[in-house]
C-alpha cells in the first residue's frame, strides 16, 4: 500500500512527496530561519519576484501550456529563492513555475532555499536565464552586459560563468551596437541574429535601416545581406546574372539595332520570357522610332 502511493505522489510532483515527508518545514514555523538548504512548500504570496529578472517578455501560450502540465503532474523542479526577513522570500528563478502555479490556482509551491545578497541574486537570475534556449538574441546580449557592468566582470570571466566561448559572448555583445530599430527587429523574430551580425560593420544609422528595410521588403537570406553589406563598404552594387542570350536572338540583334538606329537591348529571364529595350535621344528620334513601330 505504501508503494503505491508514493507512485501517487510522483504523479503529482514535488509537492506531494514534501507533504507526505516527516521532516518538512513549513515556512511559517519559528524555526523558519533553519530552512535556509532545504526544500519546502512556499505560500505563493510570500514570494516576491526578482527585480534583477532579465527576462521581459513570457510567452503567454507557453505559459498556458506549462500550467496545463503543473495542473496535471505538479512541480517537478522546485524554484529557487532566497530568505528574506519576517518569513518573506524573493525569486531568484524559475519565475515560470511560479507565474504559472498561480496561473492555475496553487497556494503553495515547493521551492529551494538559500542565502544570496544582491549581487549574488543578479549574478544567479543572468545566468539562469542566459541558460535557457527561447531567449532572443538581444535578452542574452543585454544579459551579458549586465553582467560586466553591474558584477564587473571581463569577458573572459563572463564567457567562464556562462559557459561560452569568448568569440560567442563578443558576438552577442557586438548586437547591443545596432541601431534600437533592428534590435526589436531581432526581438521580434523579422530578422535573426545572423543578419544583426552582418550589419554590425555597417556604421551609418541611415544604412543600417535601409539594409534592414531591403531584407524584410525582399525576404534576404543572412548570406544575401552580407552580400549587401560588403557591396556598400566596397562602393559596388552587385548586379545580378543575365542569362546567356539564346541564338536566335542573336542572329537578329544586328538587324534590329540597324532597322531602329541604336543598338538595342535585350534581357531574358529564367522562364525564356524576355523584353527588347530601345534607346532614343530626342523627341524627333522619339517619333521615328514610332512610325518605325507603326
Amino acid at each position: 500500500m505504501a508503494k503505491a502511493t508514493k507512485k501517487q505522489a510522483l504523479g503529482r510532483g514535488l509537492s506531494a512527496l514534501l507533504q507526505e515527508s516527516s521532516n518538512v518545514i513549513s515556512a511559517s514555523d519559528k524555526n523558519a530561519d533553519k530552512v535556509v538548504g532545504s526544500i519546502i512548500e512556499i505560500n505563493l504570496d510570500l514570494i516576491d519576484v526578482n527585480p534583477y529578472q532579465p527576462r521581459t517578455y513570457f510567452d503567454e501560450e507557453a505559459l498556458r501550456e506549462l500550467a496545463s502540465s503543473i495542473k496535471e503532474l505538479g512541480v517537478i523542479q522546485p524554484i529557487t529563492v532566497r530568505k528574506l526577513e519576517e518569513n518573506k522570500f524573493q525569486l531568484v528563478s524559475g519565475e515560470r513555475r511560479f507565474r504559472a502555479s498561480k496561473l492555475i490556482g496553487n497556494k503553495t509551491v515547493p521551492a529551494y532555499i538559500r542565502i544570496a545578497n544582491d549581487q549574488e541574486m543578479l549574478e544567479m537570475a543572468l545566468v539562469e536565464n542566459i541558460q535557457r534556449k527561447n531567449l532572443d538574441p538581444i535578452e542574452v546580449a543585454l544579459s551579458y552586459q549586465r553582467l560586466i557592468d553591474e558584477i564587473q566582470l571581463t569577458q573572459e570571466e563572463l564567457s567562464t560563468r556562462v559557459g561560452k566561448k569568448r568569440s560567442t559572448v563578443t558576438n552577442y555583445l557586438r548586437l547591443l551596437k545596432l541601431d534600437p530599430i533592428l534590435q526589436t527587429g531581432m526581438r521580434d523574430g523579422f530578422i535573426s541574429m545572423g543578419h544583426g551580425r552582418a550589419m554590425i560593420n555597417v556604421e551609418n544609422t541611415e544604412d543600417q535601416l535601409a539594409i534592414y528595410e531591403k531584407i524584410l521588403r525582399e525576404k534576404l537570406s543572412v548570406r544575401q545581406t552580407e552580400d549587401l553589406v560588403k557591396s556598400l563598404k566596397t562602393g559596388t552594387v552587385a548586379k545580378p546574372k543575365k542569362k546567356p542570350i539564346p541564338g536566335y536572338i542573336k542572329t537578329s540583334i544586328k538587324d534590329i539595332s540597324e532597322y531602329f538606329g541604336h543598338k538595342i537591348d535585350v534581357t531574358v529571364s529564367t522562364n525564356g520570357k524576355g523584353k527588347i529595350s530601345i534607346p532614343f535621344h530626342s523627341e524627333e528620334d522619339f517619333n521615328r522610332i514610332k512610325n518605325l513601330l507603326k
